[in-house]
């Protein structure tokens, strides 16, 4: 047990209601679940959001560096997640560091890594074909 949280991975100390006690979710809000969920759908950014959660704080260079990619690119994924305040951002000179702004998202990307483990997930690997032999 990784400390004190409810059955969907959120800790206890965020101060938020576990799934069962919130109310049913209704169409506006399934709705903009959804939308939050596409934000989620893109393997860059839940690549520079696990970065993030490993290393606490990191630079775009330091950033790009991690999941080799141009610091360019990693800077629009940066910039999509802090419109949604997923990451939040701080100057210091003239870098960029970066941060995760919200606890939930841990939760999301355990509960998320979890489920990949649990279902047996294949995981294609970029440019990995498999051979046959006869």
């Amino acid at each position: 047990m990784r400390g004190a949280s409810d059955s969907a991975g959120i800790p206890a100390s965020i101060g938020k209601l576990a799934p069962r006690e919130r109310p049913l979710i209704d169409a506006p809000r399934a709705g903009a679940l959804s939308r939050l969920f596409k934000v989620f759908a893109n393997d860059t950014r839940l690549r520079l959001l696990h970065a993030l959660e490993r290393r606490g704080e990191l630079c775009v260079t330091d950033l790009a560096a991690a999941v080799a990619m141009a610091p360019q690119a990693v800077s629009n994924q940066l910039q999509r997640l802090a419109d949604r305040r997923i990451v939040a951002a701080r100057r210091d000179g003239t870098r960029l560091y970066y941060s995760i702004a919200d606890p939930c998202v841990t939760g999301f990307l355990d509960l998320g890594l979890c489920l990949l483990e649990e279902t047996s997930e294949p995981v294609k690997r970029r440019g990995s074909r498999r051979r046959v032999h006869a």
